[in-house]
C-alpha cells in the first residue's frame, strides 16, 4: 500500500474540498432563499404549513445529500404537545378513505404511525377528512394537499423560470431549482417536529459506549425528532437536530474526524460515487462517521490523518460490500435495504481499487 503524504492531502484540500465547501454553500444560499419565498406564500395560502428560515448555509430543515440534491423539511403548525402511547395494530383503509378486507402493512423500524390524539393540542384542521382517516394522521393526504399548494405558489410568486415540479415515482414532492451555477434538486417533505421527547423505538446509546459523552448524549437527547411525510401510511423518523449535534465539536480533543469526513465526501463525489443522484449520499459518510467515532473513542485514534482516514474508507467499504449499513439510532433499520445491489457492487470495486493504492484525484 503506497500511503499518501501530508502535503497530498492538504492539496486535496485547498483544491477540491475548500472549492466545493464554497459551491455548496452558495447553493444553500441561493435555494433556501427561493424556498423560503415558496413556503411563506404557501404558509399564507394553509396554515398547518409554516415557511422555512432563512438562517444561512447551517439552516437545520436543509440537508445536503450531494452538490445538486438537497432535502429541505417543512414544518407542520398545529400540533403541539406529543406522547407516545399504545396505538392500535391494524388499519382497513386505503389512503383515498376506502375499505380493505385486510389490514395495511405494520411499520418498519424507521417509521410509525402518527394518530391526531397523540398530541395534547392540535388545531381543528389536523381532524378534518383531508388529512385524517379514522383518527390517524395519513401523510399521503398531507402531500397531496403540499403538493397542491406548490404547484400554486410556483405561480403566484413568479417562480416558474426558477423553480420546476419534477415528476415522482413515490409520493413525495421534488423540485428542481436553478441557481446561478447549476440546479438542484430538491425534496420538500412536510414534517412534524417534536422537540420534546426522545423516541422509544430509538434505544440510544447502546450501553457501555464511550462516544459521545454522557453530557453530550443528554444534550442530543433533549433535542427530539422529527416525523417525516415521505410514505403512504407511515411517518419517518428522522434525528436531523441530534445528527447536526453530534457533528458539533467532533474535534474539540484535536482530533481529524472532521478532516477525514470532508475528504471521504469528497473523494466519494469525485470518484467513487459520482452523479446528480448519487446512490450512497452525505447522510451514509456521516452514518459511517458515528460507527467508526464510537468504535474508536480515543482521542490517540484520531491523530494521525492517513490512519484514521483509511479506518473510515475501510468502514464504508465494508458496509457497501455488504448492502448494509446500520441506521445510528435506529438497530434493526438498514440504510441500504432499497439501494440498487449493482450500484453498490460498482461503488465497492471503485473502494477496493482506492485501498489497494490510496492516491488522491487532484485532476
Amino acid at each position: 500500500m503506497k500511503p499518501f503524504t501530508d502535503e497530498d492531502v492538504e492539496i486535496y484540500i485547498q483544491s477540491k474540498v475548500e472549492r466545493r465547501h464554497y459551491l455548496v454553500s452558495k447553493a444553500v444560499e441561493e435555494v433556501q432563499k427561493i424556498i423560503q419565498q415558496l413556503t411563506a406564500e404557501i404558509s399564507y395560502k394553509a396554515t398547518r404549513f409554516q415557511a422555512i428560515s432563512n438562517s444561512g448555509i447551517h439552516n437545520e430543515n436543509i440537508k445536503v445529500l450531494a452538490p445538486s440534491q438537497f432535502l429541505i423539511t417543512v414544518p407542520l403548525r398545529g400540533l403541539s404537545g406529543y406522547r407516545e402511547c399504545q396505538v392500535r395494530h391494524w388499519r382497513y383503509y386505503t389512503v383515498h378513505g376506502a375499505k380493505l378486507l385486510s389490514s395495511v402493512r405494520d411499520p418498519e423500524e424507521l417509521h410509525q404511525w402518527l394518530e391526531v390524539e397523540q398530541f395534547s393540542k392540535s388545531l381543528q384542521q389536523w381532524h378534518e377528512t383531508d388529512v385524517n382517516i379514522e383518527g390517524d394522521l395519513v401523510p399521503a393526504k398531507v402531500l397531496v394537499i403540499f403538493r397542491e399548494l406548490v404547484e400554486k405558489s410556483i405561480l403566484s410568486c413568479n417562480l416558474s423560470s426558477k423553480v420546476t415540479m419534477l415528476e415522482s415515482f413515490s409520493s413525495g414532492i421534488r423540485v428542481a431549482v436553478e441557481t446561478s451555477e447549476s440546479q438542484v434538486e430538491v425534496e420538500l417533505v412536510p414534517a412534524v417536529e417534536i422537540p420534546t421527547c426522545w423516541p422509544e423505538k430509538a434505544q440510544w446509546p447502546r450501553c457501555l459506549k464511550r462516544w459521545p459523552s454522557r453530557e453530550k448524549v443528554q444534550c442530543i437527547k433533549s433535542l427530539g425528532f422529527d416525523l417525516l411525510a415521505r410514505s403512504n401510511y407511515h411517518w419517518q423518523l428522522c434525528f436531523s437536530r441530534a445528527e447536526r449535534m453530534l457533528m458539533e465539536g467532533l474535534d474539540e480533543d484535536g482530533g481529524c474526524r472532521m478532516k477525514c469526513f470532508r475528504v471521504m465526501r469528497q473523494m466519494k463525489e469525485d470518484v467513487w460515487c459520482a452523479g446528480n443522484k448519487p446512490i450512497i449520499t452525505a447522510y451514509h459518510l456521516q452514518t459511517v462517521l458515528f460507527w467508526t467515532c464510537e468504535k474508536y473513542p480515543r482521542t490517540k485514534d484520531w491523530r494521525c490523518f492517513p490512519e484514521a482516514f483509511l479506518r473510515l474508507v475501510q468502514k464504508l467499504h465494508k458496509c457497501v460490500s455488504q448492502h448494509f449499513l446500520k441506521h445510528y439510532f435506529l438497530k434493526n433499520t438498514n440504510l441500504l435495504k432499497y439501494a440498487n445491489t449493482s450500484d453498490l457492487d460498482v461503488v465497492a470495486s471503485r473502494l477496493t481499487v482506492f485501498l489497494e493504492n490510496p492516491v488522491f484525484c487532484l485532476d
